[in-house]
């Protein structure tokens, strides 16, 4: 798509109000698109996005950007900054790849590297499209002489990391009036409510090893813990609101038969659409966990705990939202890109098979059901603490499930990249609106307000907690 023609056919209302922001995200979305592709190559895991992080760093620096990095503990965690004064508006980038989801951008089964990590939730997508989105609204902001700060939060370890609760826990949203973040999707749409907060760790216990046919009253088996926490667990369904979620390996189950378990490991999450509910589940958890050990004479350590929140709505920033994102509107497929998504979606289950043209449209907005399934993100947690509202851009082929090789390969060609541009001119047209009317920003923070009444944030990670930053997600 050429960026001279892409505005010809946008509503009046938009061309007239927007114009000059939406020109900028054209001017620079060839170059972002490229910075996407890079980091789709690198395909580095949570905390270890070293190339990603400083490519996006040099990116914004060069931009005209401050840069903060290094925060909160973590090597590849990043603040970039522009402006000063009131409002504080912010916009999140992620950058972390999965583990085994290694592919090329091809419509079938092929690993770049057999068993390496890959773009599978399209987060080369989400930390470039908000980078351009934000020099977009720098450049907007100096044309027009605006007062406020503009944020990029370089985010790490979205995936099982919870790097921003760690970021939360260093005070670097404290100030901020409204954050704006998107993700990779198969549709274009708006965020606000929706996910599943959760909570996982991994319960080692630890018992006395010893014969199991010679000295079996010596030993203190942790397999018996692991395997009566696992059984308590199913009890404990029952008694726990039926939107839980609760699921669990055992990682260490011992080495032999004949030789009583000194060490064993059940790797757990929990999930539940509420932050509040879930903690309360959590403890009934721990209790189950520790009662295990008990029984067996072990001692338990819980490892790798960490968590985040559901992501709290906000019904002021919801339908400005919404009108933005339908006025930007979506994109149509090449017949190259529709050849290519014909030959993908034949991998996907028949009933799974979306409409191709659904890209080209976006639907009218509806709060999330919460007892719909749902995945997790710790953009949630940020939710509980600042009024966010955010986006989906239809970068995936329709049918396409995050967290798979089809989004991988979507997420390093031009389908990817085009959804990543919907969802950036959405995020800059947001942020103009709150930096050039000031009534948005006050109502957001009143909704805000509101939907925290009764409740408060707690993570699971304690605050004292320093970042897993030799963590990888397996």
């Amino acid at each position: 798509m050429k960026p001279a023609l892409a505005l010809i056919f946008l509503p009046f209302s938009l061309f007239a109000q927007h114009q000059q922001i939406l020109q900028a995200v054209e001017q620079h979305a060839v170059h972002f698109s490229t910075v996407s592709r890079t980091i789709w190559e690198y395909a580095e895991p949570g905390f270890h996005e070293d190339k990603s992080s400083t490519l996006l760093q040099k990116e914004l620096q060069a931009a005209g950007f401050r840069i903060q990095a290094g925060v909160a503990g973590e090597p590849t965690a990043f603040v970039a900054s522009f402006g000063s004064g009131l409002p504080i508006i912010g916009v999140m980038g992620e950058f972390d790849a999965l583990p085994g989801l290694s592919q090329v951008a091809a419509p079938d089964r092929s690993p770049v590297v057999q068993g390496g990590s890959g773009h599978g939730c399209g987060h080369n997508l989400l930390g470039s499209g908000s980078a351009l989105a934000a020099v977009a609204v720098k450049e907007y902001m100096e044309k027009n002489h605006l007062k406020g700060t503009l944020r990029y939060y370089g985010t790490p370890a979205e995936e099982g990391g919870a790097g921003k609760v760690y970021m939360l826990h260093a005070g670097l949203f404290k100030d901020v009036d409204v954050m704006l973040q998107w993700h990779p999707s198969s549709r274009n749409a708006v965020t606000s409510g929706g996910a599943l907060a959760i909570n996982r760790a991994k319960f080692l216990f630890r018992g006395t090893a010893s014969h199991a046919a010679l000295a079996p009253e010596r030993g203190r088996s942790a397999l018996d813990a692991v395997m009566l926490m696992g059984n308590g667990l199913e009890f404990l369904r029952e008694h726990i609101p039926a939107s839980s979620r609760v699921h669990y390996v055992i990682t260490n189950g011992g080495a032999a038969p004949n030789i009583v378990p000194d060490t064993a490991e059940l790797y757990l999450y929990a999930r539940n659409p509420t932050l509040s509910a879930l903690n309360g589940v959590w403890d009934r958890i721990l209790k189950v966990a520790n009662g295990a050990a008990m029984m067996t004479d072990t001692t338990l350590e819980i490892r790798e705990l960490s968590g985040s929140a559901n992501i709290l709505p906000n019904d002021a920033l919801a339908p400005v939202a919404q009108r933005i994102l339908e006025e930007v509107g979506g994109y149509k497929y090449t017949a190259e890109e529709r050849h290519f998504a014909e030959d993908l979606q034949k991998s996907l289950p028949p009933d799974a098979v979306g409409e191709l043209d659904s890209t080209a449209t976006v639907p009218p907005f509806r709060r999330p059901d919460p007892n719909e399934p749902a995945a997790s993100t710790d953009a949630g947690d940020v939710s509980w603490n600042v009024p966010t509202i955010g986006f989906e851009g239809a970068t995936f082929v329709p049918g396409v499930g995050a967290h798979t090789w089809q989004a991988t390969a979507c997420s390093g060609m031009s389908i990817g990249q085009k959804g990543m541009v919907v969802a950036a001119k959405a995020l800059a047209v947001m942020a103009q609106e709150l930096f050039t009317k000031p009534r948005l920003v006050i109502d957001a923070r009143a909704d805000f307000i509101k939907q925290m009444k009764g409740q408060v944030y707690k993570s699971v990670i304690p605050g004292t907690a320093l970042p897993p930053v030799n963590y990888r997600e397996k």
